[in-house]
C-alpha cells in the first residue's frame, strides 16, 4: 500500500496530544483587538480541542500524527 500524504494546511493548524486528542489555536486573536471585549479575548486564549465528530475528519488528513 502506498504512503498517505499529509494535508499540509491541516498540519499547520492541528496537532495531536499524547492521549490522541486533536488540539488547535483559536482564531480572531491577531488584529483588530481594540473592538473585542476582554472577556472574548480571554476565552480565545487557551488551546481548543476538537469534538470527536470533527476529529475523525482531521485524522484522515493527518495520518501520521
Amino acid at each position: 500500500m502506498p504512503k498517505l500524504k499529509t494535508h499540509k494546511a491541516a498540519a499547520k493548524r492541528f496537532s495531536y496530544t499524547a492521549s490522541g486528542k486533536i488540539k488547535f489555536k483559536h482564531t480572531h486573536l491577531r488584529h483588530k483587538l481594540g473592538k473585542k471585549t476582554s472577556k472574548r479575548k480571554r476565552s480565545l486564549r487557551p488551546t481548543g480541542y476538537l469534538s470527536e465528530s470533527m476529529a475523525d475528519h482531521i485524522k484522515k488528513q493527518l495520518p501520521y500524527g
